[in-house]
């Protein structure tokens, strides 16, 4: 690769970038800090966080490693289409904000666990409260890592188990200070992010421009269509080699919907940011998010397809190659990252550094929050103080890093281990959503039958993918649902108790009402989202 690893500039460029995020996540923690320690201000930065920061703070926390380096290979191998996970979550952020937020809001919800003991018992909670730790440790925050520490190694030479270290550490410095810091950090990292995103994007249809002797950016962009049209289509016709992938019209229709409304709206890890703010500012917040998930693919995915013409007309033969002599979609981000002047590239390292540290500071708090208040203050020490309950906040986030700074390395003998860690988490993902959805908009949902679907969800997603792997994984996912649907629906109506269920939530149907600039924005939003996928359907 050309120009590998950091100059002199780059250094300086990203010191600056490491310094200005410390120094300001430390003034944010001074300035707001309260007179009385608070575990709710702590966790959730109780009605501190304005709108813009809830929103950058769910993009930061939501996009990393796998997206520059993952999705850019994806936007190499397979086109715009793998741009449906970003575009139709922007569509699903929007049904978050109008019908699940208002339910956590109007019932003082701090924990998705806490949501499961309140709706339906402590035993549902707890199982769900321990898997979501084991994974959100064990799977999430050492997936982030590794993937990490990999991009880094890649893209600048870092050492592998220093970057692992580095970026654990810079993560604690951000998420010892509790949610606030990790709010209005998010913001610079979103602005960093972005910005470096977009020099590589630049940079890309640049190079395209000057290939085909083209003059000026816009005009790289109908070199791109003309060159690979086939990788401007949203909706991959049965004949891809990637349908498997992306099934058609199942991702605007389909199971993608349960995918993303899961991960949005019963996620501690993302839902957690709007948790201690109004609703109003919630779910401005909210929308602002889906409008930066609009700019995501422009970041990632287009410099994948930029990559893809370079390739197939002469550059890039060497780089673009594993050791094997195949050719590495996941090298895309890197090659072109490795072409950027000194400076610029600083910028952009940066940017990939921040995606990385933002998310490992989300997970690491939610792990953080969902600890004391779920299991240590249930459990443990029922009686504890406000100071104590921070107290054990900061040492879970030492704890959670440690462990999955010794567990990180381990994941480099697996060929595939974002796909498989993938795949994996994503198999509690459909009775999540149905244990949610039914709980939060049936009020006769048993206890008993909630438990049914969140022991039976891991074995009928085993038993889909044994049993039926040549059909694609969103559509296998959205036919375990409706069987858990109807597992819940049928245990319920079985119980002749349920029809006195005292176990609803308290519901205002003047929540679901979410005003004239909310709707409007909506409106404008779904509309710039109808209107991409008319024009690359």
């Amino acid at each position: 690769m050309n120009n590998t690893g950091l100059q002199f500039l780059d250094y300086v460029v990203f010191i600056i970038y490491l310094v200005g995020v410390s120094a300001y996540g430390y003034y944010i923690y001074k300035k707001k800090a309260p007179k009385e320690v608070s575990s709710t201000d702590y966790f959730l930065a109780e009605g501190s966080l304005t709108f813009w920061a809830i929103g950058a703070s769910i993009i930061a926390s939501n996009i990393s490693a796998e997206h520059f380096i993952g999705m850019s290979g994806s936007g190499f191998a397979i086109g715009l289409a793998i741009s449906s996970y970003e575009w139709m979550a922007a569509a699903a952020l929007i049904v978050v904000a109008v019908f699940i937020l208002p339910v956590y809001l109007k019932n003082n919800i701090y924990t998705m666990p806490q949501f499961l003991r309140q709706r339906y018992n402590p035993t549902v909670a707890t199982i769900m409260a321990v898997f979501w730790l084991l994974l959100y440790v064990f799977v999430n925050l050492t997936s982030i890592l590794y993937l990490g520490a990999l991009a880094l190694e890649v893209t600048a030479g870092f050492d592998f188990t220093y970057a692992i270290m580095g970026l654990g550490l810079f993560a604690i410095l951000i998420t010892v200070g509790g949610m606030k810091v990790i709010g209005y950090t998010d913001v610079v990292q979103v602005v960093v992010l972005i910005l470096g995103g977009l020099a590589t994007t630049y940079l890309a249809l640049d190079l395209v421009a000057q290939h085909f002797d083209k003059p000026g950016i816009f005009s790289a962009l109908g070199v791109l269509k003309e060159q690979a049209d086939d990788h401007f289509h949203m909706i991959l016709p049965q004949e891809s080699p990637y349908y498997k992938d992306l099934p058609g019209i199942s991702v605007v229709i389909g199971a993608m919907w349960i995918n993303n409304l899961a991960y949005f709206g019963c996620n501690q890890y993302i839902i957690q940011r709007t948790l201690g703010a109004s609703l109003k500012t919630a779910r401005k917040g909210i929308l602002f998010a889906a409008v930066l998930k609009l700019l995501i693919p422009i970041i990632v995915v287009l410099p994948g397809i930029a990559a893809y013409v370079l390739f197939q007309n002469g550059m890039f033969q060497q780089e673009m190659l594993d050791m094997e002599g195949a050719v590495k979609p996941d090298h895309a981000y890197p090659v072109l990252l490795n072409l950027l002047p000194s400076g610029l590239k600083g910028v952009a390292f940066a940017a990939l550094t921040a995606a990385i540290v933002a998310s490992l500071a989300g997970k690491a708090n939610s792990i953080s929050t969902i600890f004391t208040l779920d299991i240590y203050k249930q459990f443990i020490n029922p009686a504890a103080s406000e100071r104590q309950l921070v107290r054990i906040g900061r040492w879970t986030i030492w704890a959670a890093m440690a462990i999955g700074m010794a567990i990180a390395p381990q994941l480099r003998v697996l060929e595939q281990a974002y796909q498989f860690i993938q795949e994996y988490s994503s198999f509690i993902t459909p009775g999540v959503f149905a244990i949610f959805m039914f709980g939060m908009f049936w009020k006769r949902t048993t206890s008993r039958a909630a438990l049914t679907a969140a022991l039976l969800t891991i074995p009928l997603s085993t038993a889909g993918k044994l049993l039926a792997e040549d059909v694609p994984f969103l559509d296998r996912m959205g036919v375990i649902f409706l069987i858990l649907s109807a597992v819940i629906i049928m245990v319920t109506l079985l119980d002749p108790h349920s029809k006195d269920n005292p176990k609803g939530l308290e519901i205002d149907r003047s929540m679901f009402s979410p005003g004239k600039s909310f709707t409007i924005g909506s409106i404008l939003l779904s509309g710039a989202l109808a209107a991409l996928y008319a024009i690359f359907w």
